[in-house]
């Protein structure tokens, strides 16, 4: 895995310094009245974003995050909400 897509609720430092850690870049929008303050990775995000956010959305491809929006949207309607099976075999059966 090479990048992160994610919206708002994946903005917080632990999320930021794990996939700094794991060489994933973080493309996390961050909040609005967002601190730049304490963590590296996120600081970098933070700027880039205050900068110019829609740079930064080309930059890390951000438009395409409603593809898989998309995606998981078609397969809660025809699916349901969650997966009631414990295991993972049980949970793919068609």
């Amino acid at each position: 895995m090479k990048i992160v897509i994610a919206d708002g609720e994946y903005d917080n430092k632990e999320n930021f310094r794990y996939l700094c850690d794991n060489n994933v870049e973080a493309a996390i929008k961050v909040r609005k009245n967002s601190s730049f303050m304490g963590c590296n990775p996120r600081r970098k995000v933070v700027l880039q974003q205050l900068k110019n956010l829609q740079k930064w959305k080309s930059s890390v491809s951000y438009g395409q995050r409603w593809i898989f929006e998309s995606v998981f949207s078609s397969m809660k309607r025809m699916f349901g909400e969650y997966v009631s099976a414990r295991r993972f075999p049980n949970m793919v059966k068609p």
